[in-house]
């Protein structure tokens, strides 16, 4: 069990609490946690649970950093992750010893949190139930990675050599780029929406906002487009969310049209759009109905629709980056042709 850690004094004795509560007999794990240079108490805190407590050096090099350096130590067969602000269920670490134990050529699985995240308000829980959502429509056999709460079978972890770090030196999309290679190799990934945990975190517009941007959708295109043909549709990647997407782009690219144009055309087409985007997610409104109210269904919609806008600035974002990262190279390598002719 590894926990990475970075200025976690408030979260780690929830997070760690729950760990050492598990069902799973503690002679069966060891609990390491990794400060990530947290400059502050964090190691004295994951001192009172923790097995193995191991403090790197600054700068912070991000979660990625903490569980590689984590691994190196542990000594069990699987590598289990939990995140600084995962509280997990106490039957999680059960759930992953008996898939590992029935499911001999699993080389890595993960599962979703809950549906009752501690923070409390329509932007958390809109966040962490979407999360949810996502992974519980997605159950089975995997194309990525999550590291908030997932195990990798050592060995697949060391043939890969574990998580990019200096691609993804803070917290971004470094789990489902591990995923990848895992699967790669061939490898199948399980995601198990039984695997619980409670989140922690509480969502701002800010923080949200950076995060849909600059740490997942961007990178997360980047690293898209460099796969190529290796990709396949996976959770939030399959066709269907890419046509959420262009909705969500056509809608706005034509109702900003309409405004300096003055021609109703574009509005009405960009409401269209508006519309279809909606119908299409009709069932995810009433997931969140179920959940919790229609009401709160309602609530979402907005936050869902600038979700949807959002993955489209992401994903142009990141087509802009890549064909900019790949002139760069061409023009760097044509000095080089050059001098060899």
């Amino acid at each position: 069990m590894i926990v990475p850690a970075y200025r976690a004094v408030q979260l780690l004795p929830d997070t760690l609490a729950a760990l050492v509560a598990s069902d799973l007999p503690r002679d069966r794990w060891e609990l390491i946690v990794v400060d990530d240079a947290s400059g502050d108490d964090t190691g004295a805190i994951a001192a009172r649970w923790a097995d193995r407590v191991l403090i790197l050096d600054g700068p912070p090099g991000g979660p990625g950093r903490g569980r590689n350096a984590g691994a190196t130590i542990a000594t069990g067969r699987w590598l289990v992750f939990v995140d600084q602000d995962v509280r997990v269920h106490r039957d999680t670490l059960s759930r992953i010893a008996t898939n590992a134990a029935e499911q001999p050529d699993l080389v890595a699985m993960f599962g979703t949190y809950d549906a009752h995240p501690a923070e409390r308000g329509v932007l958390s829980e809109y966040r962490n139930l979407l999360h949810r959502q996502v992974h519980c429509a997605g159950a089975g056999n995997a194309e990525t990675f999550w590291a908030g709460c997932g195990a990798v079978r050592r060995d697949a972890f060391e043939a890969v050599n574990g998580f990019d770090v200096v691609r993804f030196p803070r917290g971004q999309i470094e789990d489902i780029e591990l995923g990848y290679r895992l699967r790669d190799r061939g490898g199948r990934i399980l995601l198990d929406p039984s695997i619980q945990g409670t989140h922690l975190k509480r969502w701002t517009f800010g923080v949200m906002l950076r995060t849909d941007l600059r740490d997942r959708g961007i990178p997360w295109m980047r690293l898209l487009l460099e796969r190529g043909h290796r990709n396949a549709a996976a959770l939030n990647t399959d066709r269907t969310e890419q046509l959420k997407v262009v909705l969500a782009a056509g809608a706005v690219m034509l109702l900003l049209a309409a405004l300096p144009l003055r021609d109703p055309r574009l509005a009405i087409a960009g409401l269209a759009a508006v519309v279809a985007l909606l119908v299409s997610n009709a069932r995810t409104y009433a997931w969140f109905a179920r959940q919790r109210s229609w009401g709160f269904a309602l609530l979402v919609i907005p936050l869902n629709l600038l979700y949807y806008v959002g993955n489209a600035v992401a994903a142009a974002a990141g087509v802009w980056q890549h064909l900019t990262a790949a002139r760069s190279t061409a023009r760097r390598m044509q000095p080089e042709r050059g001098a060899d002719a």
